[in-house]
């Protein structure tokens, strides 16, 4: 990302931000990585990483917590275990075996139903290639604290086994030793201590010739000398000797293991790699939790549409404080692309521009932020901010030249992909020249399609934005009754400065605020009137265009709907009237028998003319029958292909059928009849009972089994609607009540799943829709679905 100036991260605070962060991780690899976190420009990296922050988020929401803990990276030790026959000490098997520990207990966690339900994260480890038996190996020589364990071969546990018993034959001689001494006067007052790693007495220096042994060191005052007593010698030698074995043992166990270590170097450094991008992850996650923090929608394009968004460290801070923090709406949408915004000082004009800059930062540092969830972010390539004092005393320039020369590096610099934050522009000079110089800048950015938040008290800027398209007014709103700031956001209308009730608030005289008016002029309140008046009346004329907009949108989609409907009902009534015509069919089929007795009686009978104009009449009645199923059959696929439908069902396209609302994939199409792949199933249907649909909601193959279950002719009288998106689901749903009532079906169930209870308040709305038709409506016990399945009664 192109940011200007230089200290930008630090004007928005985003490197407070970053601090907040290291101190959520484990590792100090990743602590570096979060103080030099820069904001990305690529959409991809953006997207994958909130996906992973906002999964690890709802798995610490969930207590699903990945078990990650304190670790350090070996990567100095990992290159010099690269050297042939190097081997590694203690300490460096320390950090490798904590790092091996962490990576199992991460592969351990993801069981099946987590690999599903937090699939961006298994990405991340699931191609690691991680041995098991050389963990298990490493464990049985290191114990979890980083010491050898006394057993961790025969060999060395024999040798503890004899150093034990050396130690103990060598504290039965110094307490010997000790007793006699002690009772002869010849100890010191600390009586025994260790030196040159031997365990030695205590003797003051004038009775160093009358303890037998070997001198091992005096005091720093002289007046004390540690003797190894003779009785302990032999003893000392044999638990010096042991030791030696000991390390010897050590060492080559150590040097076995170092040989396995060295054939995965690779493989430890992308332990270590993935290790740390999961502590990255869980830090957002956790901030992420403070901060009560949302994945916004994001979108590969410059976009503003902030909804309920807070400053992130100003809610931390209120928070902690149990302060209410005041949420705003900052949402730019079509051409509108730049917002001024005036109003009161201190009422919250630089607060909202810096948390708007902020917030942006953050989401291209793939973090979420305190909005609400709907709230839409675009990418930005570039981002300009001027803020505060810019006087430069080095480059010899007032705060002034040095914003006009920020002003310069931006109009040379700025695209349609560049976000601007400019804070009380045009102060620092003259009013009447530094706003006319804010203007003709605005101007440039306007037409530079920049996107913006600007803070300004100067009213030319409020009518220039007034009058132009692109850029809109905002204002914080300011209680009038009782003098103070509300720190809401207004987008539509400019925000006066209030600057004379903020005077008389403060005590000034009305002397000198009469004085203060006169000097001012109506011109300059009225003017502010009339803008305001001016933006409402916009804004009114724009919501009643927006409204008018909407119900023609509307009309558009009840007649369409109505159309379809009209479709459906004719094509209902064909159906009917040909299934109950090749019932007719089949009775007359059924009667084929005595019929037939009847035509050999009277043939027995010898009234041959009577029997053949009785099997004429059957023919002929038969044949008439078929004709007319022929017909219905023609007339329903004649009546689809009039409505286009047969038109638009092509191979590879989606289609569902009109009774039940099953979706499918169309795999072929053989005259008038297509296949159907519905889940793992495929299907022959007629292409009169189809419908081409865009865009489906396809049902699992689980759940396509159980609604498809049933023969041609029967009726399923359970549903499942989860997954698919609220219109689809209540088309499907009408589709399966009204077969459920030509079927004369008592008991209907409806799964439609828990989620936010969108799709179940809806699906009771449209049943409310039959009436009396429906008898009962209920969700059954807590066992059988709960409120994730609905109960219909006809």
């Amino acid at each position: 990302m192109n940011i200007d100036p230089s200290d930008l991260l630090e004007k928005l605070e985003y490197d407070k931000v970053c601090d907040l962060l290291a101190h959520k991780c484990y590792g100090e690899a990743a602590v570096a990585q979060c103080r030099t976190l820069q904001p990305s420009v690529i959409y991809e990296d953006i997207i994958l990483g909130l996906e992973e922050v906002a999964a690890y988020k709802l798995g610490m929401e969930q207590n699903h917590l990945l078990p990650i803990s304190k670790y350090e990276l070996a990567d100095e030790d990992l290159e010099m275990l690269a050297i042939l026959s190097y081997v590694l000490s203690i300490e460096s098997f320390r950090k490798i075996t904590n790092t091996l520990r962490i990576i199992d207990r991460i592969l351990k966690y993801f069981n099946r139903e987590r690999r599903e339900e937090y699939a961006v994260l298994w990405d991340i480890v699931k191609d690691l290639d991680f041995d098991p038996i050389l963990l298990r190996d490493i464990d049985q020589v290191i114990d979890n604290e980083g010491n050898i364990r006394p057993d961790a071969s025969p060999e060395l546990l024999v040798i503890h086994h004899k150093m034990e018993a050396k130690e103990l034959e060598l504290a039965r001689a110094f307490r010997k030793e000790i007793a006699i001494q002690r009772k002869n006067g010849h100890l010191a007052d600390s009586i025994e201590s260790f030196r040159n790693g031997r365990r030695v007495l205590a003797v003051p220096t004038e009775h160093k010739r009358k303890v037998r042994g070997i001198i091992h060191d005096e005091s720093a005052t002289g007046r004390t000398v540690f003797i190894e007593p003779e009785s302990a010698i032999l003893i000392n030698n044999d638990l010096y000797d042991l030791m030696a074995q000991r390390k010897q043992e050590i060492y080559r166990l150590l040097e076995g293991l170092s040989a396995r270590l060295r054939e995965i170097i690779p493989d430890i450094k992308s332990y270590q790699y993935v290790l740390v991008r999961l502590d990255m992850i869980q830090a957002k996650a956790s901030l992420a939790l403070n901060m009560d923090a949302e994945k916004p929608v994001v979108k590969d394009k410059p976009l503003l549409g902030v909804i309920q968004g807070l400053h992130p460290l100003l809610y931390l801070k209120n928070k902690s404080l149990n302060k209410k923090t005041v949420p705003f709406d900052l949402a730019l949408h079509g051409q509108n692309r730049i917002l001024v915004i005036s109003g009161p000082n201190a009422g919250g004009k630089s607060i909202t521009m810096k948390a708007m800059g902020l917030m942006q930062l953050m989401v291209q540092s793939s973090m979420l932020v305190p909005v609400d969830k709907v709230s839409e972010f675009g990418i930005f390539r570039k981002v300009f901010t001027d803020i505060g004092d810019q006087q430069s005393i080095e480059d010899d320039l007032s705060t002034y030249s040095s914003r006009l020369r920020n002003m310069n590096n931006f109009i040379r610099k700025a695209d349609k992909y560049t976000l601007v934050l400019i804070d009380e522009f045009g102060s620092g000079t003259d009013p009447k020249i530094g706003g006319a110089i804010a203007e003709a800048l605005l101007r440039a950015f306007n037409a530079q399609k920049v996107m913006g938040v600007i803070t300004t008290h100067y009213p030319n800027l409020k009518i220039y934005a007034f009058r132009n398209r692109g850029i809109l007014n905002g204002a914080m709103v300011f209680d009038k009754e009782n003098l103070a700031p509300t720190y809401r956001l207004k987008i539509g209308q400019p925000g006066s400065s209030y600057a004379f009730e903020i005077a008389k608030s403060s005590g000034l005289s009305d002397d000198i605020l009469q004085y203060a008016r006169k000097r001012t002029g109506k011109n300059e309140r009225e003017t502010d009137d009339l803008l305001i008046a001016l933006q409402r009346e916009k804004l009114e004329v724009e919501e009643k265009l927006a409204q008018l907009k909407a119900k023609e949108k509307e009309v558009d989609i009840l007649v369409r709907s109505y159309s379809n409907m009209k479709g459906d009902l004719d094509y209902k009534r064909r159906k009917i009237k040909l299934e109950a015509k090749e019932k007719d069919l089949q009775q007359a089929g059924k009667a084929d028998r005595e019929l037939q007795n009847l035509i050999r009686k009277l043939r027995e009978e010898k009234n041959i003319e009577k029997a053949k104009k009785i099997a004429e009449k059957i023919k002929r009645e038969r044949k008439d029958i078929a004709k007319e199923v022929g017909q219905l059959n023609e007339a329903i696929y004649e009546a689809t292909e009039t409505q286009a439908e047969i038109a638009k069902l092509a191979i590879g396209g989606y289609a569902k059928f009109r009774a039940s609302g099953a979706t499918g994939i169309i795999e072929d199409i053989r005259g008038k009849k297509a296949v159907l792949l519905i889940g793992e199933m495929k299907v022959t249907a007629k292409i009169a009972d189809l419908v081409a649909i865009q865009n489906p909601s396809l049902p699992s193959v689980n759940r396509t089994r159980k609604n498809l279950a049933s023969r041609d002719g029967q009726f399923e009288s359970k549903i499942d609607i989860r997954g698919m998106s609220i219109h689809d689901a209540l088309f499907t749903l009408e589709k399966f009540v009204d077969n459920a009532i030509l079927k004369d079906t008592p008991v209907l169930r409806i799964l439609h799943g828990k989620g936010t209870g969108a799709l179940r308040k809806a699906v009771r709305q449209k049943l409310k829709e039959y009436g009396a038709m429906l008898v009962n409506i209920y969700h059954p016990e807590e066992e059988l679905g709960g409120n994730g399945v609905t109960m219909v009664e006809l």
